[in-house]
């Protein structure tokens, strides 16, 4: 497998080899030991997670505060999806910054988010399941919620359709408005969650 860091410090996109055969294929699709080493981090998997989506549903942009944070490892099992990961740590040197994967289900692809890292996807057709892997059990109120059509963020979700969003999602603060409230988790305070990485 190959594990790429991303634009956004302390994303990581891991892309599978397929291995095929008469019966179809099989991959690999990460590997503690492998994922440790490229990141620096350990990741520990204490809760796992589906969505399931219709055609156009925007979901996110989704962080957690620190404490307790919840590192993430997204794939795509079925359907298709624009993800994205953006910089929500204050202080950070990617502060703000996004980046794109193109997720389907075949490709295997899946995307590693650190603590203080936000999470948002588009899901390009019906029935869209995303897996997460959660380092972290979920911590009622403590999720935050930015906003994913925030013109200085300016994800380029290149649609003209209309999205299908929740009231949560579609009322979410921008970047900006989400700092001045101290709704953000600061870059010192997300290195400091990501522990000591397993690498055997």
């Amino acid at each position: 497998m190959a594990i790429e860091e991303m634009k956004v410090k302390d994303a990581f996109r891991i892309t599978p080899s397929h291995i095929p055969d008469n019966r179809g294929h099989f991959f690999e699709a990460w590997r503690l030991s492998e994922l440790s080493a490229a990141s620096g981090q350990t990741f520990a998997v204490r809760q796992v997670n589906y969505s399931i989506s219709k055609r156009n549903t925007l979901r996110g942009i989704h962080g957690t505060t620190l404490p307790p944070g919840q590192a993430k490892l997204v794939t795509c099992v079925r359907g298709a999806a624009l993800d994205v990961v953006v910089d929500l740590r204050v202080g950070s040197p990617t502060f703000g910054m996004f980046d794109t994967t193109l997720q389907e289900a075949g490709s295997g692809i899946g995307v590693y988010l650190a603590d203080g890292l936000g999470h948002a996807f588009l899901a390009l057709t019906d029935d869209t399941c995303m897996n997460y892997l959660c380092s972290e059990e979920y911590v009622h109120g403590t999720m935050v919620d930015i906003q994913a059509l925030d013109p200085a963020i300016g994800i380029p979700w290149d649609t003209s359709e209309p999205f299908i969003r929740s009231p949560k999602d579609a009322a979410a603060p921008t970047l900006s408005e989400a700092v001045a409230a101290g709704l953000l988790p600061t870059y010192e305070q997300a290195k400091a969650s990501y522990g000591t990485p397993v690498l055997s």
